[in-house]
């Protein structure tokens, strides 16, 4: 790693304090975006980190909505089987 580099805070950090957002997270925001959505990576990239992150949490609250709806299903299926 560059000596101009240095680990912190959850990402890395030029001297002079510019914070760099991990790489690997950005990949990790990609395909979960991409893979949710089928939106091309192209497009993904070109957002800003901002959007990226707001797209990342609708998709979560999206999920977390149907796998309760799943659950309740589930649950319902069962009481009517007693």
């Amino acid at each position: 790693m560059s000596k101009l580099l240095h680990r912190g805070g959850g990402g890395y950090y030029r001297a002079g304090g510019i914070a760099r957002y991990p790489l690997d997270r950005i990949y990790e925001e990609v395909a979960y975006i991409a893979y949710h959505f089928h939106w091309p990576d192209e497009a993904i990239l070109r957002m800003t980190h901002q959007d990226r992150r707001r797209w990342v949490e609708e998709i979560d609250q999206i999920n977390k909505r149907r796998n309760l709806e799943d659950e309740q299903r589930i649950q319902s299926a069962f009481k009517d089987l007693r």
